[in-house]
């Protein structure tokens, strides 16, 4: 389970990253997930930010976890 969240986290974080460098840069789309999503026009670098904070809470609550 450790193992697994740890990998989510640093998905996560690396997504919302790549979104964030996407938003400041233009660079990052192809790897960039919230840049493809239509439905989230707009609201790319709130939601980038939202997913770097919850990933780096994922990979800091994996910790905790046993085994």
């Amino acid at each position: 389970m450790k193992k697994f969240l740890e990998t989510a986290g640093f998905l996560v974080f690396v997504q919302g990253l790549a979104g964030l460098l996407y938003e400041w840069t233009g660079w990052f789309r192809p790897w960039a997930v919230v840049a493809r999503l239509d439905v989230l026009d707009g609201y790319g670098l709130y939601v980038s930010i939202v997913l770097v904070v919850t990933g780096g809470a994922v990979l800091i609550a994996s910790d905790s976890v046993k085994g």
